[in-house]
């Protein structure tokens, strides 16, 4: 109970928050600055370890041992930038997908991992690997986002028609047919693993355990124009999501379009999903923190919480990285389990604190 020695607290805690939902600039510009000395940190961190003056002079910045800025600017630029630039961007994609699908679906616990969308787009790209490795298909990288999206795509729609009738979205059955969806999709998986030689099986079990560790720049560079989709199109969906809390015959009769915002957001969802599968894997929970957090601090309003959701993301998942490459050196910790370790407590309470409000 709030006494009233503790309202002015309260009062002035609330007051800090109303003024920072109302300073966008500040929010977006704070959580840049935490993104960059997360990801000055992540650059000095790891089995070989560079120091933020070698870290200067390996970017030019600086002088020191010849020698030592030779192998500081091999693993820099060979290693750690790249790792980071894919874990910002897998980050950023996850977190914004997760926004999206709970504004769309109306449902907290909306987040692609936990729905199936990732398996979906999981079992579209190891399907692609194994299948045409035994076809004998010339598969660059390039290819496994666009079957990834296609698997996304295809668990998202399917999702949604299940749990849509008569324009109303029903939590329980999208839950549901969630859990469904990503049986079948783990199923699926599992088939492929019983077929999979050994090289594939490495393959497919990177897909299952989520991990940075082949990040390289021409994978940086496959999946840049995904996060460059997502901020045009945010600008686009953010007013309509935030009719669509109304309910959406409130939204259509208040100027959305919302049978064309339904078609954006699950082929934006489909297609960010996509392309962090097809570069990291099945990487669990982000989607459901990064949103919950946000709204706690910045409000509910898309307009902010999108952009938002892309630069916390990224934050988490560089963090997270650094973690599981510190936590068991020399050897790695799958970023999908250490995601999940956090997450999964954090998904817990959010379920008890639904069950509290609707006991109330």
């Amino acid at each position: 109970m709030t006494t009233a020695a503790d309202a002015p607290v309260v009062g002035r805690r609330a007051g800090g928050w109303a003024r920072i939902r109302h300073q966008p600039v500040l929010v977006i510009a704070v959580l840049l600055t935490v993104l960059v000395v997360v990801a000055i940190g992540a650059a000095t961190i790891g089995a070989a370890g560079i120091p933020l003056h070698r870290l200067l002079a390996a970017v030019g910045l600086g002088a020191g041992e010849p020698d030592l800025i030779a192998r500081d600017r091999l693993v820099l630029w060979s290693i750690r930038l790249p790792r980071i630039g894919v874990a910002a961007m897998v980050g950023a994609l996850l977190a914004a997908a997760g926004a999206i699908m709970q504004g769309l679906f109306r449902n907290p616990l909306a987040d692609p991992a936990l729905v199936g969308v990732s398996s979906g787009g999981a079992l579209a790209a190891t399907t692609t690997i194994v299948m045409g490795d035994r076809l004998g298909w010339p598969l660059p990288f390039e290819l496994l986002p666009v079957a990834a999206f296609l698997g996304a795509l295809a668990a998202t729609t399917a999702l949604y028609r299940i749990a849509t009738r008569e324009s109303r979205t029903s939590a329980a059955i999208f839950l549901l047919g969630g859990l469904a969806i990503a049986a079948l999709a783990n199923a699926g998986i599992g088939l492929l693993i019983f077929i999979a030689d050994d090289r594939q099986l490495r393959d497919v079990t990177f897909w299952m355990l989520g991990s940075l560790g082949g990040a390289t720049w021409p994978k940086a560079m496959a999946i840049a124009p995904f996060p460059a989709l997502l901020l045009i199109a945010m600008r686009l969906i953010a007013r309509g999501l935030d009719l669509l809390v109304l309910g959406e015959a409130e939204a259509f009769h208040m100027g959305a379009e919302v049978e064309k915002l339904k078609r954006r957001s699950i082929m934006l969802v489909s297609a960010m999903t996509g392309a962090a599968v097809a570069v990291a894997g099945v990487i669990g929970f982000v989607g459901i923190v990064v949103p919950h957090l946000l709204r706690l601090m910045v409000g509910p309003g898309h307009r902010l919480l999108l952009p938002a959701s892309v630069f916390l993301g990224a934050i988490l998942m560089v963090g997270a990285d650094t973690g599981a490459r510190v936590l068991a050196a020399p050897a790695e910790v799958p970023i999908g389990i250490l995601t999940a370790a956090i997450g999964a407590p954090f998904f817990l309470a959010i379920l008890l604190r639904q069950r509290s409000i609707a006991s109330l």
